[in-house]
C-alpha cells in the first residue's frame, strides 16, 4: 500500500497545533540507516487509510521528497473525543533485519463445521491477532485459519495451525495459547429442558384447579343457606 508524506521543518507543540488546524497530521519516520525525519500527511487521506487492515499489518511504500521508502506503521495517536489523528510514527524497514509485528487472524469456514451446522454451537474467537517475528519479505498481511473441522467441545491451539513460511510466533508466558473454542448455545438438551418445564407447569395448573373449585363451593352454599332460613322464619314469628 502506498501513501504520500511531506517534509516538515518546524516542530514543537505550537507548530503541530497550527499544522493540524490546516488539515495536516504531524509524524516522524525513524530506524534504518537514516536519521529520524519529521513528516506531515494529509489528514483526510490518512484517516481513510487507517480504516484499512492492510495499513496496520503490512509493509508500506512511503513517497517522500520524490523518493520511495519501505516503512511500517508503529504508533498512532488520536484526539480524546474528536475524529482526529494527532500524531503518527513510522519505522523504516531493513530487508535483512527481522521485524516484530502483530498480524490479524482471519478465521474462515466456521459455518461449514459440524459444531455450527449440526450441534448448535458457536466458535468463540479467543485471539484476534498474533505477535510474530520474520524478515520483511515474509511478512503476511494476515494469517488464515480454517475452522471447518471444529466439533462440540473442541479448542484450537496455536501449535495446531501452520504459520506462513519464515514466520515465528512470539508468545509470552503461554507457549501454546488457545485460538478458538467451541461453545454450545442450544440443541437437544435445551429443547428437552424446555419441554420438561412446560409439562411441570401444566401439571401444576391441573392440580390447582380442583382445589380452587372445592374451596369456592362450600363458601357459596354456606352463605346462601342462612339467608334463606332467616327470611322464611321471620313471618312465622310475627303471627
Amino acid at each position: 500500500m502506498k501513501f504520500v508524506a511531506f517534509e516538515r521543518a518546524k516542530q514543537g507543540t505550537g507548530a503541530s497545533r497550527r499544522l493540524r488546524n490546516t488539515g495536516k497530521t504531524p509524524g516522524i519516520v525513524y530506524g534504518g540507516e537514516g536519521q529520524p525525519q519529521l513528516i506531515e500527511l494529509d489528514h483526510n487521506a490518512l484517516w481513510h487509510a487507517l480504516k484499512k487492515e492492510t495499513f496496520h499489518s503490512s509493509i508500506l511504500d512511503m513517497e517522500l521528497a520524490g523518493k520511495e521508502a519501505k516503512v511500517l506503521l508503529r504508533d498512532v495517536q488520536y484526539h480524546p473525543y474528536k475524529q482526529q489523528v494527532t500524531h503518527i510514527d513510522f519505522q523504516r524497514v531493513d530487508a535483512k533485519t527481522k521485524l516484530h509485528m502483530k498480524v490479524p487472524f482471519h478465521y474462515v469456514k466456521a459455518e461449514e463445521s459440524q459444531a455450527v451446522k449440526f450441534e448448535s454451537c458457536v466458535v468463540n474467537h479467543v485471539m484476534s491477532e498474533l505477535d510474530i517475528s520474520c524478515l520483511p519479505a515474509d511478512l503476511p498481511e494476515f494469517i488464515e485459519v480454517d475452522l471447518s473441522s471444529m466439533k462440540k467441545g473442541m479448542s484450537l491451539h496455536l501449535n495446531e495451525i501452520t504459520l506462513p513460511k519464515g514466520v515465528t510466533a512470539v508468545t509470552r508466558g503461554k507457549p501454546n495459547p488457545v485460538l478458538v473454542s467451541v461453545v454450545q448455545i442450544g440443541g437437544e438438551e435445551a429443547v428437552e429442558a424446555g419441554a420438561a418445564d412446560a409439562a411441570a407447569a401444566a401439571g401444576a395448573d391441573a392440580k390447582a384447579a380442583p382445589a380452587k373449585d372445592a374451596k369456592a363451593a362450600p363458601a357459596k352454599d354456606a352463605k346462601a343457606a342462612p339467608a334463606k332460613d332467616a327470611k322464611a322464619a321471620a313471618p312465622a314469628k310475627k303471627k
